[in-house]
């Protein structure tokens, strides 16, 4: 029975042990929420600051620029270019 006892303590304390798992931002918001506790974590889903921060509030948590948003495209605009003239004095 103490060796039963023993084993299911052991198996409980390798179970909590957990691999540490990498940070990851999802690039397709610009801003993040990062929560701190015993599982600090980042949610990128947010659109602007003030969004994040209604859900930060009351929270160990606070609102980051993403480092790894992808701005989407400014659209098919032409890319300007500047000409240079000659000018005859």
């Amino acid at each position: 029975m103490r060796f039963l006892t023993l084993t299911i303590l052991a198996l409980g304390a390798v179970l909590q042990i957990a691999p540490a798992t990498a940070q990851t931002y999802n690039p397709d918001y610009p801003v993040c929420l990062q929560v701190f506790g015993p599982a600090t974590y980042f949610d990128c889903r947010y659109i602007s600051i003030p969004q994040c921060q209604m859900t930060a509030s009351g929270r160990a948590a606070q609102c980051v620029v993403n480092p790894y948003f992808a701005k989407p495209d400014e659209g098919t605009a032409m890319p300007h270019h500047h000409r240079h003239h000659r000018h005859a004095y």
